[in-house]
Order: structure tokens, then C-alpha cells, then sequence
């Protein structure tokens, strides 16, 4: 998630080592340094000039540095990378919601290419690439090794132009080429309607630059339409966050006031803690929030928030965990740095990462088929599942985080299928939003039950 882009002197790490055995001596920065870092740049700088007077072929050292970069990066976490100029632009662009691409949410899993999500009505929506696909291929070449961004940069292209992905699929013995055309992905991040007996529905895709924008305005159509609005359901499933900004304003045209979410670093200047301010504007119905494993970052941001400040109920499975705070650093050359900073705590000082938010009311997600209710049975992919990820407390065993997931909460052992497009809003084919509509229905005797219990 881009939580802000800030201008640094970030020194990369090739670079210093060439600095360093120019001549760099008595009170330089070489001076700081202990003996185990001195020594591991004279090793890397031996390395450097062995591999430029040796290797097979020539190589330029450009070439070379920045390969010993993105490997440094991928030692850290998942989420921390470096870019080249033409990346760095590339992100900007998708902050706004529009680009040329064919439409997925991609990562890392056990060093696979993995498809999280594709985005709906998108290329390769219609193409019927699904979460969980692995992508072995673009457009013929391995992806072994490939960094997410790389990934992105041959993935996306102009509109019309056609690329090759290689998937596997668990259900499948065979890699199978999927041939999608490049369209321009306009994200439309919230959808929107009302049900009977005054029950709101909107949905929020990913939190671009103007979601909360148009959020507001959604919000005030639903409640024109409704007239008076009893109850809202806040569908975040599959929703893969996006900006921090628009997490907390979207958090604040819920809540009058209270803590949103807070986030912690080694560096002080990374911390920081949003609280919400009464507007006066704020619907005052009944709340159920929608999450599932595809929930992630700034959607589960927005979750935390409304379940700790108590408003809203949230109902589904546990969602994906990723909680860690990436910042943006542009270097002199028109690349930056993707950097893993902090950590997101929820109103209550819950960490997010690697454990997700647990709802209140766990319900798997079923679809009807020849009559019968049926359950996906693999196991989700969530935050904890990527190699490298930054481990929870709980996953560290000292035991402090343990009121991160509540007390006596089920966690979810299976995942719920793929939320088609023509099944979003459908009560008929989705028993979450169905279980959520009946409670808003009789949220007072609910209220009841829940106080009593």
C-alpha cells in the first residue's frame, strides 16, 4: 500500500561499496561502519569486479548493481522492491485507477507467480483467470524468479495488444494458455443498490484516488433511493486495499469519531495515528461489513476500524493479513524504492499482519450447485502463506499479540469461490450477503440476542 511518497538520500547499497574502495577514509561513513558490514561490502566489491572481468560475456556494471539491488530488496518482505524509473511511473499511474493492462492483483507465493484476484469486469476477468492461478509463462518465458514488478511491467501494455499467460491450475494436469487482450482498466471502485425494506448495499472494489469521493456520493444516492436507509451492508471482499489516504477518509464518513488506525516503526517520523472528526454527515443505520480472505491492506484498514469503534458488524471469513505499511522513496535517478516502514494497529492496538481481521460472525462463502450448497476446501492464500513475509507475534511465540484474534473466534478452514461478476449484489447466489441483509432486517431483536448471550 502507498502510504506517502517522501524525498530521501537513500544511498543504494552497490553504490556505497564503490564509494567506499574509491578512497573513502577517516571520519567518512566508512568510519561508522562495524567490522561485519566492512567486510561484507569488501566481499560484494571483490564479487562485483571478479564477475566484470570474467564472466562469458561482457556485462555492464548498471546491469549488475541493480541485480545486487532487487535481490537485496526480495531478502526483506514480499512487499519491499525497487523500481526502475518506468516502474516508479507505472505505480503513479495505477493510483489513479486507470492504466492499459488486463486487469489481475498479482504476488508471490512459494516463489510462483500467483493471481490474488482478478479485477472485475477487466480482460481478464472475462478470460476466466481465477484466484489462485499460478502464472508459469507470459507471453512464452518463464516467470521463475520474477519480481512482482517485473511481472506488472510485461503484463500490462496498450489497449489492443495481446499477451500470453501460462496458468496452472490445482483442478488441472496441464499448463493451459490463456491469450488475453490489453484493455484500458478503469477502475471502478464502488457499486452500488438498494435492496427491500430500506437495506443498502455498496461495494468497494480497491481504494483508489477518488473512492471516498465517490463513495460520498454513493452513500447519498442509497439513502435518496432507500428513504429513510434502515441498514447498509459494506461489501470489502477481494478487495485488495490500494491508499492509506482514501482507507481512513472512507473510515471517517462512518465514524464521528475514534481512533481509525495507527501505525508503528523503528523510525519515529513512520508513526503516526488518523482519528475520526464528526462531519455531521455520517449514516446513522446499522453497519454489516463483508470481508473474506481477499481482503487485504487498506480494505482491512477499513474493516479494523469500524469493528473496534463498534460500527459495524463483520461478517465472513478471516481476512488475507497484510499488514505492513510500504513507503515510497524516489531516488536522483527517477527510480525509487517500494519500502516496508511499519506496521497498521486497529483502534484497540490490534496488529494486522500476518493475522488478519476474524470476524464477528464467521460464515463461509457457498454456492448452489445442482440444488446443493457446496464449500471450497483449499486452503486460502493469505499474508502468512508468502515466503518472506514479516511474522506476526503470534507466529514469533512470545505470546504478546494474543488479543489480536478474539477469544473463542473459529478460524476459517476454507476459502470461499471466486465472487463472479454477475453474482455481486445477488442475494440468490450469495449466502453472505444474504446472511447479512436478514440481520440488518432484524438488527433490534439481533442486538437483543447479542447482549443477552
Amino acid at each position: 500500500m502507498k502510504q506517502k511518497t517522501v524525498k530521501t538520500g537513500i544511498v543504494l547499497l552497490g553504490l556505497t561499496a564503490l564509494a567506499i574502495f574509491i578512497g573513502l577514509a577517516g571520519d567518512s561513513p566508512v568510519a561508522a561502519l562495524d567490522r561485519s558490514t566492512y567486510r561484507s561490502l569488501k566481499t560484494f566489491n571483490e564479487i562485483l569486479d571478479i564477475v566484470e572481468k570474467n564472466y562469458v560475456e561482457p556485462v555492464e556494471t548498471k546491469t549488475l548493481l541493480q541485480g545486487a539491488v532487487n535481490g537485496m530488496m526480495r531478502s526483506l518482505d514480499p512487499h519491499s522492491s525497487y523500481m526502475t524509473a518506468d516502474m516508479y511511473k507505472e505505480l503513479e499511474v495505477e493510483t489513479k485507477g486507470r492504466f492499459g493492462g488486463i486487469g489481475i492483483e498479482i504476488t508471490i507465493r512459494k516463489d510462483v507467480l500467483t493471481v490474488v484476484s482478478p479485477i472485475e469486469d477487466t480482460p481478464a476477468y472475462r478470460a476466466g483467470v481465477k484466484a489462485g492461478d499460478a502464472i508459469i509463462r507470459i507471453d512464452g518465458k518463464s516467470t521463475k524468479d520474477i519480481t512482482i514488478m517485473d511481472a506488472v511491467k510485461k503484463l500490462r501494455g496498450p489497449k489492443g495488444t495481446n499477451v500470453i499467460i501460462t496458468i496452472m491450475r490445482d483442478e488441472t494436469s496441464k499448463p493451459q494458455d490463456v491469450t488475453i487482450t490489453r484493455d484500458i482498466i478503469q477502475i471502478r471502485s464502488i457499486r452500488s443498490k438498494v435492496f427491500e425494506d430500506g437495506i443498502g448495499y455498496i461495494r468497494i472494489s480497491s481504494f483508489q484516488e477518488r473512492t471516498a469521493e465517490d463513495l460520498s456520493k454513493a452513500l447519498a444516492e442509497v439513502e435518496k433511493k432507500a428513504h429513510p436507509l434502515k441498514g447498509l451492508v459494506l461489501d470489502l471482499r477481494n478487495n485488495p486495499g490500494g491508499l492509506l489516504g482514501q482507507a481512513v477518509q472512507v473510515s471517517e464518513l462512518f465514524l464521528k469519531s475514534g481512533t481509525i488506525v495507527s501505525t508503528r516503526g523503528r523510525v519515529k517520523s513512520v508513526e503516526s495515528s488518523a482519528k475520526a472528526r464528526d462531519n455531521g454527515n455520517e449514516p446513522t443505520c446499522a453497519i454489516v461489513a463483508l470481508v473474506n480472505e481477499g481482503t487485504a491492506s487498506a480494505a482491512e484498514i477499513v474493516a479494523g476500524a469500524l469493528q473496534d469503534n463498534g460500527r459495524a458488524l463483520v461478517l465472513g471469513t478471516q481476512t488475507f493479513g497484510k499488514g505492513s505499511v510500504q513507503t515510497v522513496i524516489p531516488l536522483d535517478d527517477g527510480s525509487a524504492l517500494k519500502l516496508t516502514t511499519a506496521k497498521y494497529y486497529t483502534p484497540k492496538g490490534r496488529s494486522i499482519q500476518a493475522e488478519g481481521i476474524v470476524p464477528d460472525i464467521v460464515i463461509r462463502r457457498t454456492r448452489t450447485v445442482d440444488g446443493k450448497e457446496k464449500e471450497q476446501v483449499e486452503e486460502p492464500l493469505r499474508e502468512k502463506d508468502l515466503k518472506g513475509h514479516i511474522r506476526s507475534p503470534r507466529e514469533n511465540g512470545d505470546g504478546k499479540d494474543d488479543k489480536d484474534v478474539k477469544n473463542g473466534a473459529v478460524k476459517p478452514l476454507v476459502a470461499p469461490p471466486l465472487l463472479r461478476r454477475d453474482e455481486m449484489g445477488d442475494v440468490a447466489h450469495d449466502n453472505q450477503l444474504k446472511s447479512a441483509i436478514d440481520i440488518l432486517k432484524s438488527w433490534d431483536l439481533f442486538r437483543k440476542g447479542t447482549r443477552s448471550s
